[in-house]
């Protein structure tokens, strides 16, 4: 799921991965469909079409047989089949029309071949007949479990919404764009976490990777978020915001009972946009370094000059936070990702680089950027990512666009 997709107006931007006047896509970054890109919906659209036209072409190939055979020879089981086919594909009354059909079918080519006062003839068409009844409740069942199923979808996207809530496009004249991709199919919430708050001395973001899987992540992620929007709002510096999240932790450690209860520790970023000013400062708690990509696109990696623990580590040492500044130019974006990105493996078992596959690619708009890098990580892993991906990038408007500004 992506969180960031939550808009029909944010969705049409992004539609197609660029915007009009976006440079042509270079191979090495996967914009472009692979050899085979276009025709595999085309393919999908056949294999769904040739699915749902199963159970009747079931039942011409078995009325087929039976005409061109000897009155002895039965296509039964094309009978039996056709129903149990359509039970988890049609609507109740199309499976219900499938069974009558057969019935009906079976009975006119017995009368037809004169077999039907005999006692097997008599015993295939009860058969026929029970199975296309169970058919019908096999149906039946089929419908209330996918209801169930979309019900779940339901409450797991209402949670992943409540607890990553996507901010909006523009926040203080910055453009922001959230990418939430999970490592397991249809799952909506997971243990990576964003946020961005706008305060009186910036706007600051944060991305983290909480360890760990389930309920329990799930929970230190609600926990380290509504601490870093309280902090984001009140504290002076980032330090005291990263410091304010290690308390946060700690206390909510201390009401649960073992490990497996609340998740230990989380890895994470945190950024700051001040108001007016280029520059972007950071403060990396064990979370993989953001990137800088500049408007001509070149990039830079913005690593910790000092290690540090992750958040909730704080009893195994104390190392002061010092928030780190860099140049942060108009035009320029600014990338905060979870390792579900970097430790993307292809089929030769090699990492995903975003450094190479970004350098030298130009993006108009932060969510064209994360559209494109989602894709491109999809293809790299086959789809089968090992670990949930979470994507936050900010663009920096150029200077003149007075319209976008912010001031203090």
């Amino acid at each position: 799921m992506r969180p960031g997709d939550v808009d029909d107006e944010g969705a049409a931007l992004r539609a197609g991965g660029r915007l009009p006047g976006d440079p042509v896509p270079d191979p090495g970054l996967g914009d472009e469909e692979p050899p085979d890109g276009p025709r595999s919906p085309r393919r999908t659209g056949y294999g769904r079409a040739f699915v749902h036209a199963l159970p009747v072409l079931l039942i011409a190939v078995a009325i087929l047989y039976d005409i061109l055979t000897p009155r002895y020879f039965t296509a039964g089981p094309l009978y039996t089949a056709a129903p149990l086919v359509a039970a988890p594909i049609y609507s109740r009354r199309g499976t219900a029309l499938t069974g009558v059909a057969v019935v009906v079918s079976v009975i006119g080519l017995q009368i037809g071949k004169g077999v039907i006062h005999y006692v097997d003839s008599l015993t295939e068409l009860i058969t026929i007949a029970t199975v296309a009844v169970l058919a019908v409740l096999v149906n039946g069942l089929v419908r209330r479990t996918g209801e169930r199923l979309v019900s779940v979808r339901e409450i797991a996207e209402a949670a992943q919404r409540a607890v990553l809530p996507a901010p909006a496009e523009r926040i203080a004249g910055f453009e922001i764009a959230v990418c939430y991709e999970a490592a397991q199919a249809d799952a909506f919430i997971g243990g990576d976490l964003y946020a961005v708050q706008d305060s009186a001395r910036g706007v600051r973001l944060i991305v983290g990777d909480v360890r760990g899987k389930g309920m329990g992540a799930v929970a230190a992620v609600a926990v380290v978020i509504g601490a870093f929007r309280e902090a984001a709002e009140q504290e002076a510096t980032l330090e005291a915001v990263a410091q304010r999240l290690e308390r946060a932790l700690a206390r909510e450690g201390t009401r649960r009972d073992g490990l497996d209860a609340f998740e230990g520790f989380t890895t994470a970023v945190l950024a700051e946009l001040p108001h007016g000013d280029g520059t972007v400062r950071i403060v990396n708690r064990g979370h993989p370094p953001p990137l800088l990509l500049y408007a001509d696109g070149t990039l830079d990696t913005l690593p910790a000059r000092e290690s540090a623990l992750p958040l909730g580590m704080g009893d195994l040492g104390v190392w002061p936070d010092r928030a780190e500044e860099a140049h942060f130019p108009g035009g320029a974006t600014l990338l905060l990702y979870t390792d579900g990105l970097t430790e993307a493996r292809d089929a030769k078992g090699e990492f995903y680089d975003p450094q190479t596959r970004l350098t030298g690619r130009v993006f108009r708009h932060p969510a064209t950027l994360l559209d494109t890098l989602a894709e491109d990580v999809r293809r790299h892993s086959g789809g089968g990512m090992a670990d949930d991906m979470a994507l936050l990038a900010v663009r920096r408007p150029r200077r003149g666009n007075h319209d976008h500004c912010h001031e203090p």
